[in-house]
């Protein structure tokens, strides 16, 4: 068979005559998987042409679908995610443009909810407006314009970003005093996948009060059709030049003037940071935003402010930073396995110092290496606090998620600092923004004192280049030097695909509570007796020796996480795989 032919059965298996019963992403994953087996120019041209013919079709579907979400819409530890298309449509994204305006009503008469928005009244809503922007996801053009025809509607102001990671976009709602922004963006998630994340007025993930409320009233405008803030003529793709209040943003801008503002808070000098990698002959930076919304932004984040310097562009290299919506086949984040373009690159560099990075579709996420080592936010968001409290001498508490690795407590510790460590979830953060010198999750987000709430690969990135600089010192030595004298942890995360969901899986996960305090799990050959148990977000076994075990469901994708850690290398793939029998134990995993 050839080519030609395999693509016509390919789109004939999966693009049905209707788009409810299309399968178009089935289609385009076998299509990317032989345009990567393409040996020559022509025969990849071939596999690109059908892969945009059936873009066209999920472009139309996106464009005309008026299908309720396959999913009900849920809102998450960040935001609500579904599938292109058949889930999220102009349509169904308007719709829960409008369940967020209706908050900023029912606040007028409700002081919860307007603290928790940190707006007054709707008239000053629509005054400060909303940040817009979206990531590098097929139709995320089109879904920002339909949220914003909905804005325009309802006289809010709009300050319209474009194609942005979730960093600047906070950063704009801050240094813009926005009421709110949304985001056009399912995060890491593969590449069917599109989402939409809303932050307030604090630039930060919404809390519950906000998020739940959010859910409702989406499903309730989506059930009946029908929505105050969507006027029944309303053209959801009426072109950009057409909305009145819309104001471009360039959210670089206001993201480099936020950290400019508050460097004596956290203690990073932005130029300063900038001006000596430009002049270091000795520092290689390789960064892989693996074709998502970050490749636009990473060369000016590091260019140079001071033209009296010549620019770093011959040490600075960044991968993978076509545009490309399908990620070429891979999954879009931050992982081991996309860390190897990025370590190979950088260990054919001469330089003594060397920076690497990966960052995820909306950049929001990002996962370090040094050319030799991977440093997970496990190890980098310990790494952060001990800079920033150790070498730029500032004072203060760390904020970690449970299922992050205790080497940040271990130094809080030694510090006399505290520790706050609340359930998954950067949102979760909140009652310690201003007070925390980092808050980090075990996922590969991170942010810092004076900066964001929001979870920010950038400010990472600047870390790990003034780390490296200030230091003189790669950053696995680093992390060495802090293990040697603070300890050794060796963390693990993985998950399952599970097809139970609601209190099936609730039930489900409820039979680990056998594993009490004082029970004890097979890890390898050993017996592992339970000394603790913490159930803030499903539920951490830990051990008398200080490893455990964290088992929870997913907030975001119908999946089971497990989180592990081991005080010695050998026995983390041990505890992992105690995780798994315990959920092949119940039926969660064969």
């Amino acid at each position: 068979m050839d080519i030609l032919q395999t693509i016509d059965r390919i789109i004939a298996t999966h693009v049905k005559p209707e788009h409810r019963e299309s399968d178009y992403f089935g289609a385009i994953r076998e299509l990317v998987a032989g345009r990567n087996r393409a040996e020559d120019t022509e025969e990849r041209a071939r596999w690109q042409a059908a892969i945009d013919r059936v873009y066209e079709f999920l472009r139309d579907e996106i464009l005309t679908s008026r299908d309720r979400p396959r999913n009900p819409v849920t809102f998450g530890t960040s935001g609500w995610r579904g599938i292109l298309g058949k889930d999220l449509n102009i349509r169904s994204v308007a719709f829960v443009t409008a369940a967020i305006l209706e908050l900023y009503r029912e606040a007028e008469k409700n002081v919860a909810l307007r603290e928790a928005l940190g707006v007054a009244d709707f008239t000053e809503m629509q005054e400060r407006g909303c940040v817009v922007g979206f990531d590098n996801r097929f139709g995320g053009e089109l879904l920002a314009l339909a949220a914003m025809n909905v804005l325009a509607a309802n006289n809010i102001r709009i300050l319209y970003a474009g194609e942005a990671t979730t960093g600047i976009l906070s950063a704009s709602v801050l240094e813009r005093r926005a009421a709110f922004s949304i985001n056009l963006t399912p995060s890491h998630n593969p590449l069917e996948y599109g989402g939409f994340k809303y932050n307030g007025a604090d630039a930060g993930p919404a809390a519950p009060i906000l998020t739940n409320r959010i859910t409702e009233q989406a499903r309730r405008i989506i059930e009946t059709g029908k929505s105050e803030f969507i006027p029944d003529d309303l053209d959801l793709q009426r072109p950009l030049d057409q909305l009145p209040g819309v104001v471009r943003e360039d959210a670089l801008a206001s993201w480099q003037n936020l950290v400019r503002r508050n460097r004596d808070r956290h203690g990073l000098d932005y130029e300063a940071i900038l001006h000596t990698f430009a002049e270091n002959q000795e520092v290689a930076v390789v960064v892989d935003p693996v074709h998502g919304a970050a490749r636009n932004y990473i060369r000016p984040l590091l260019g140079n402010p001071d033209t009296s310097v010549p620019k770093a562009d011959d040490r600075l290299t960044v991968l993978r930073d076509t545009p490309d919506v399908t990620f070429g086949g891979i999954a879009p984040e931050p992982s081991s396995e996309n860390m190897q373009p990025t370590m190979e690159l950088l260990g054919r560099r001469t330089e003594p110092f060397k920076v690497g990075a990966v960052i995820d579709p909306d950049g929001d996420r990002i996962r370090f290496t040094d050319g030799e080592i991977e440093i997970s936010m496990n190890q980098f968001g310990a790494m952060a606090y001990h800079f920033l409290h150790e070498i730029k001498g500032k004072q203060g508490m760390v904020a970690k998620t449970v299922a992050t690795s205790n080497l940040a407590n271990a130094l809080a510790k030694s510090f006399g600092e505290e520790v706050f460590e609340p359930r998954v979830g950067f949102k979760e953060f909140k009652p310690v923004i201003g007070r925390a010198l980092v808050f980090f999750e075990e996922s590969d987000g991170i942010s810092i004192i004076g900066h964001t709430p929001e979870k920010d690969a950038f400010i990472g990135l600047l870390l790990a280049l003034d780390m490296v600089q200030t230091r003189k010192q790669s950053l696995g030595a680093y992390l060495r030097e802090i293990e040697a004298r603070f300890g050794s942890y060796f963390p693990a995360r993985d998950g399952v695909a599970v097809t139970l969901q609601g209190e099936e899986l609730t039930r489900a996960l409820d039979q680990l509570k056998k594993y009490d305090v004082g029970t004890t799990i097979r890890v390898g050959e050993e017996e592992k007796r339970i000394r603790e148990v913490i159930t803030i977000d499903g539920r951490k076994m830990i051990f008398e020796d200080n490893a455990w075990i964290m088992i929870r469901p997913s907030g975001t994708e119908p999946k089971v996480r497990f989180y592990v850690e081991a005080r010695n290398r050998a026995e983390t793939p041990l505890l992992v795989e105690a995780a798994k029998s315990m959920l092949a134990e119940i039926g969660l995993l064969s």
